[in-house]
């Protein structure tokens, strides 16, 4: 049986915050993967307190990696978005499911048919996209229409492989929540009887991948985030630990939806930061 303690925190503004916490021993936390998008900021807007908590974090010296699965546009325009915002971040600090398609494109030496926003295809400059024998997925609502999706599926049933960037179901913008691109990846594994490969989050190397340059073992890293499947699922089956953050895409009753259940709940990233800081770092 898991049990279950309620510790009272105080954020940085002085708000009274609390974080749900399973009753396990944890080994010293030497590196902390932290979500983006919907855990430290919602499209232009920064979640409160976020970037003075990054700063509190970084300055204890855990190790730090931004890990995201946004593909909507490239690193460095999403690393310019950070900056502006107020945070702390350095370009080659973030890892995104995009840098790891792009490595898995190349390494099999892959031509894709890309469903990606225009913004987000330079990050993968470079790559040859003609008489395509694969078909990459990621989050391109400007794409995801009857013809484009056509042509993918006549790919795939004349033998092209399918690889998701990532699955997930939905997004938080600031007004409200978005279909994310795992639907349309499951249309076409439907349509096409190809099962997709998964290369972002909650995929176990990803996790892992983000890990190595960080000389880091999995028992010893943490995982925030506000997908309690991708992010923290994920991460707690790749042998992290997973805190759930109750901003961005989170709904009531999340926590309860993957077993084992997050090892900590907390209202949002500047909660998190003190758990972690006050109790494992």
């Amino acid at each position: 049986m898991q049990t279950w303690r309620r510790f009272p925190l105080r954020s940085l503004d002085g708000v009274a915050v609390c974080c749900f916490r399973k009753m396990t021993t944890v080994p010293k936390v030497e590196a902390v993967l932290i979500d983006l998008s919907g855990t430290l900021h919602i499209e232009d807007t920064a979640i409160p307190n976020a970037a003075d908590a990054l700063k509190r974090l970084k300055s204890s010296g855990v190790k730090v990696r931004y890990v995201t699965n946004t593909t909507k546009e490239p690193k460095r325009l999403l690393h310019n978005r950070l900056t502006q915002l107020g945070f702390a971040i350095q370009l080659e600090e973030i890892f995104t499911s995009l840098t790891a398609a792009r490595n898995l494109v190349e390494a099999r030496k892959i031509r894709p048919l890309c469903f990606l926003e225009d913004e987000a295809k330079e990050d993968f400059e470079g790559i040859g996209v003609e008489d395509p024998n694969a078909v990459v997925v990621g989050l391109a609502p400007s794409y995801f229409n009857y013809e484009p999706l056509n042509k993918a599926f006549n790919l795939l049933i004349e033998g092209a492989s399918l690889i998701a960037i990532h699955k997930a179901r939905y997004y938080k913008k600031k007004d409200g929540l978005a279909l994310g691109p795992g639907g349309f990846v499951e249309a076409l594994e439907y349509a096409s009887g190809v099962k997709a490969e998964v290369v972002g989050k909650p995929e176990k190397t990803f996790f892992l991948e983000a890990l190595r340059d960080l000389k880091c073992s999995p028992q010893n890293a943490v995982m925030i985030g506000d997908d309690v499947r991708d992010d923290v699922g994920g991460a707690q089956a790749a042998g992290l630990h997973g805190i759930l953050v109750k901003t961005g895409k989170y709904r009531e009753g999340d926590e309860e939806k993957i077993s084992p259940a997050p090892f900590a709940t907390c209202f949002d990233f500047p909660a998190a930061t003190e758990l972690l800081i006050n109790k494992y770092l």
